[in-house]
């Protein structure tokens, strides 16, 4: 395994029972990479993200962070070797502050522990003060310090995506698998958002990998374009190639090759 990829899956499989719900599929994600992973509704997709984040393990196969083998780790210990990742549907904590949803984000990697916090050490108010400030950095970084101290359930569906977002870059992460972040969005919501995670890539070297049922979005925005359906990888390659495979034209849209155009935003 090439030990300069951030993240790595090698043949990972999960089976419920006797169904197998992704079979062996595989991924490399380097600084800076921006790779979407698209299929139809039941491909398999959520259950990629929940291997590749620890929330599952594989039934086979193995995930690495920077060529350290977590395969069947708890998520925990994704987010401390630096993978954050946010969920297709917004788990916000609607009665806390704007501030104190991204501050408990941090709290996952940079708290000072159960004894130091529940001691109130010297080590808990320095971790504290650490996380309330990389706290303020990414509500400012996404654009709602205006809302830092607004209560999380008032604001708009937009701002509650970037309220997750900014949560999960508090953890500082290398890596970041965002999970249909456009979903509910209005077109210029989905433009604000288009625009941050090109900045976390180009300006921070974050790795993406991205859930996403907008195909216009997913073909302007990602240099990598992976395909499942029904479990099983099927293709992988530019906005171009995708748009003219066969196969992913068959398992997304049967024969209608001009509405895949459509939804990508390309020629026909």
């Amino acid at each position: 395994m090439n030990t300069e990829n951030l993240l790595a899956a090698e043949q990972i499989t999960r089976r419920f029972g006797g169904i197998t719900a992704v079979e062996s599929y595989d991924l490399e994600l380097a600084r800076g990479d921006l790779v979407g992973l698209i299929g139809p509704n039941g491909a398999g997709k959520t259950t990629v993200f929940n291997m590749l984040s620890g929330v599952l393990p594989p039934s086979s196969g193995r995930v690495s962070i920077g060529g350290v083998d977590l395969t069947g780790q708890p998520p925990n210990r994704f987010a401390q070797a630096g993978l954050a990742r946010t969920f297709q549907n917004i788990r916000l904590f609607e009665d806390l502050s704007v501030l104190d949803n991204v501050m408990s984000g941090g709290h996952m990697r940079m708290g000072a522990g159960l004894l130091a916090t529940l001691a109130q050490l010297p080590a808990f108010w320095r971790a504290e003060s650490a996380i309330r400030d990389r706290a303020a950095e990414v509500i400012e970084r996404v654009g709602l310090s205006q809302h830092r101290d607004r209560r999380a359930g008032d604001l708009s569906y937009g701002d509650q995506r970037r309220v997750e977002i900014a949560r999960a870059l508090a953890l500082e992460p290398r890596i970041l698998l965002l999970d249909e972040p456009a979903a509910g969005l209005n077109t210029s919501e989905t433009a604000t958002l288009t625009a941050l995670i090109r900045s976390l890539v180009d300006e921070d070297g974050i790795a993406v990998l991205l859930v996403e049922h907008d195909m216009r979005l997913v073909m302007s925005l990602c240099n990598r374009i992976q395909v499942l359906n029904r479990g099983k990888f099927i293709a992988s390659g530019t906005a171009r190639d995708i748009q003219r495979n066969p196969a992913v034209i068959e398992a997304y849209l049967g024969t209608r090759r001009k509405g895949l155009s459509h939804h990508a935003g390309a020629p026909a």
